[in-house]
C-alpha cells in the first residue's frame, strides 16, 4: 500500500520522511502553496486597537508564520493585552513561541465549533476580537462570536494558492506507483484534487483509494463525491496523521 500525501510544504514532506522511517512506502503531492495576505499591512494598526479583555485568534500555524515575519519586518511585538486562541495544539504553540503568551486552545478536535466550546468564549458580549486566517475560510467563528455580542476583526495573514499539475499524468503516475491512500487536510485541496484528475481516473482509481482527512466535515464533502472508505483523523497535525495511517 502507497500512501499519497497531499500536505503542503514542508508539513508534507516531514510526514513522508516520518512514514518512510517506519518502512511505509510513501509520497509527497502538494496540492496548494502560501504567499503573504493581502490585508497583512493593517496588522500593526489591528494590534493597536486591542485593549485588556480583547480576543486574539490564530486559526493555522501559516497565519502565525506569516504574522510573525511581518512584524520582525516592521520590528514590532505581539500585543501583550489580549487573551490568545488558537485552533489546535500545533498552531497554539507556533503562536506561544513567538508571542511568549500564555495561547487556549480546544484539547478535543482541532475545528471551529469545539474552540467556541471554551469556557472562556461563552461570555464576550462588549469585547474586541481579531482572527488571524487565510483566504477564504469558514466563516463560523467569527459569526458566532458576533452573535455572541464581540465585535470581530479579520486579517487575511496569508493566501492559500492551486498548485498546478498535469493531472491525466499525474493520475498516471501515482497509480502506477500502487498508491491506494491519500491524505487530504482540507476540503480546498480535496476539490483541487477532484477537479485535477480526469473521469477516468476518478472512477478507475481515485474514489478507491483509502482517504485519510481531518473532520466529519470533510469526510462528508468526500463522501458526495464519491468515496466510500474515508478515516477521520483526530486532528490535523503530523502527529494525528502517523497515528491513523498506522
Amino acid at each position: 500500500m502507497s500512501i499519497l500525501v497531499t500536505r503542503p510544504s514542508p508539513q508534507g514532506e516531514e510526514l513522508v520522511s516520518r512514514l518512510r522511517a517506519l518502512g511505509r512506502e510513501a509520497w509527497s503531492f502538494p496540492l496548494i502553496e502560501f504567499t503573504p495576505g493581502r490585508e497583512l499591512s493593517a496588522l500593526p494598526e489591528q494590534f493597536a486597537a486591542l485593549g485588556k479583555d480583547s480576543l486574539l485568534f490564530a486559526l493555522s500555524q501559516h497565519a502565525v508564520e506569516f504574522a510573525h515575519a511581518h512584524l520582525q519586518q516592521l520590528g514590532l511585538q505581539w500585543p501583550s493585552s489580549p487573551d490568545y486562541f488558537a485552533i489546535g495544539r500545533t498552531t497554539a504553540l507556533a503562536l506561544h513561541k513567538v508571542s511568549s503568551h500564555h495561547v487556549r486552545y480546544p484539547l478535543d478536535r482541532e475545528i471551529s465549533e469545539v474552540l467556541l466550546q471554551l469556557p472562556e468564549l461563552q461570555s464576550v458580549a462588549g469585547k474586541k476580537a481579531l482572527i488571524l486566517r487565510g483566504n477564504g475560510g469558514r466563516e463560523l467563528l467569527g459569526e458566532t462570536l458576533r452573535s455572541r455580542g464581540a465585535s470581530v476583526t479579520f486579517c487575511e495573514c496569508y493566501q492559500r494558492c492551486n498548485r498546478h499539475y498535469d493531472g491525466a499524468e499525474e493520475a498516471m503516475r501515482w497509480q502506477s506507483r500502487g498508491v491506494s491512500r491519500i491524505v487530504i487536510t482540507s476540503g480546498e485541496m480535496l476539490q483541487h484534487l477532484w477537479s485535477l484528475i480526469p473521469q477516468w481516473y476518478r472512477e478507475q482509481w481515485l474514489v478507491n483509494c483509502d482517504l485519510l482527512v481531518v473532520s466529519e466535515r470533510l469526510a462528508q464533502q468526500a463522501r458526495e463525491l464519491g468515496w466510500r472508505n474515508i478515516k477521520v483523523a483526530d486532528s490535523a497535525d503530523n502527529d494525528a496523521l502517523l497515528r491513523a495511517l498506522q
